[in-house]
This record gives C-alpha cells, sequence and structure tokens, in this order.
C-alpha cells in the first residue's frame, strides 16, 4: 500500500467522511471507496480466519442501530429489505469481538447471527444480552437448552430529568475562571461538577 492509500484508511477508520478523507489525501472518492471495500473485505476474511475454536468463559450480545441510503420511515417497499434501518449484532468477549453480523433486527438475522456465534466458540459460555425477545430461542437453538443466558434490562432516567442534568453540568462547567484554564485541574472540575449535583 502506498502511503496515501494508508492515510485515506486512517481517516475512515477515525470517522472522517469519504469527501472529508478526499480532500485530505486528494484520492478521488470513487478509488477511496473501492479502496475501502477491499480493505473492508480483507479484514472480515482475517476475522473469519482467525476468530475460530474460541474458549470464551462470558460473551455478551448486543446489536448497534445505523441506516443504510435513508432511514427507515422513507423508504419504499421496493427497498425496504436493502435500505433503511440496518442493525450491528456483535457478539463480545473481555479481549475481542468474536462475531458480528449486520441485518435488519429481525429474527432471520438473530438466528443467523447466534449460529455463526456457535461456530466460533468453544464450549458454553456464560451469555448476556439485552431483552429483544428473539434472543431467547436463537440462543437456546444455537447453544441448547442447558445454555447460562441472562438478560440485561437497562432502565434510563426520564428526558426530563436528563435535560436537567446536562444543563446543570454544562452551567457549571461553563463559569466564569478567576485563572487561566489549567487542562491538569480539568478531572478535578468535572468529578466536583458531578459531584455538586
Amino acid at each position: 500500500m502506498c502511503p496515501r492509500q494508508v492515510q485515506a484508511i486512517a481517516a475512515l477508520r477515525d470517522g472522517m467522511s469519504i469527501r472529508a478523507t478526499e480532500r485530505l489525501t486528494g484520492v478521488h472518492r470513487d478509488t477511496i471507496v473501492r479502496l475501502g471495500v477491499r480493505v473492508g473485505n480483507g479484514c472480515a476474511a482475517l476475522h473469519d480466519a482467525l476468530m475460530r475454536d474460541l474458549q470464551v468463559a462470558r460473551l455478551e450480545l448486543d446489536e448497534a442501530w445505523s441506516f443504510v441510503g435513508k432511514k427507515q420511515r422513507l423508504t419504499t417497499p421496493e427497498d425496504v429489505s436493502i435500505k433503511g434501518d440496518q442493525y450491528i449484532f456483535v457478539a463480545s468477549s473481555a479481549k475481542a469481538i468474536v462475531s458480528y453480523r449486520i441485518g435488519k433486527r429481525t429474527e432471520d438475522t438473530t438466528e443467523a447471527f447466534c449460529a455463526d456465534l456457535r461456530k466460533r466458540v468453544m464450549g458454553a459460555p456464560e451469555i448476556s444480552t439485552d431483552g429483544f425477545r428473539p434472543y431467547r430461542a436463537a440462543v437456546r437453538r444455537a447453544f441448547g437448552a442447558a445454555v447460562s443466558h441472562g438478560v440485561i434490562v437497562k432502565k434510563y432516567a426520564s428526558k426530563r430529568c436528563g435535560d436537567q442534568f446536562v444543563h446543570r453540568v454544562l452551567q457549571l462547567l461553563s463559569r466564569p475562571r478567576s485563572a487561566p484554564y489549567d487542562a491538569s485541574d480539568a478531572a478535578g472540575r468535572h468529578r466536583s461538577c458531578l459531584d455538586s449535583l
């Protein structure tokens, strides 16, 4: 790989958009997309080859929302399976991402994700998931009825309470300072702001 290719991949890895990467490197965006696809396919093949026959004690399964092409509410019946909401299903241990799958948040995708995970893991790890209902059956089918599977229930404060918290933190952080800002004191200021709430 030439230095500009490495620079382009590093920019994409750090979250830069394709157009921003184009401006930074001087490489055309179509070339950046082709390079990204080539490197991504290579990473997927490497992950598939290395993440096999793993002994892990615990796994956490979760999904992250994203969208392809357009938001779900704007999709038409023709493109609903490939565009709109997509979820990145991730199975992680303490040290690595063991398995992943991208697709709709459906029973079929969950089943395929758990089946792939089972092929990669030896033994019977403890598995924790969120409350997404298809996990229960998919984990049991993939790992057997005796699997140790727990559901983590997340409870969030009300939006109003969260807004008040954010407002109070911003208010405390934006107080005028008599002395110049000292970066070494930033952690202490942050801690004291949170303690004062």
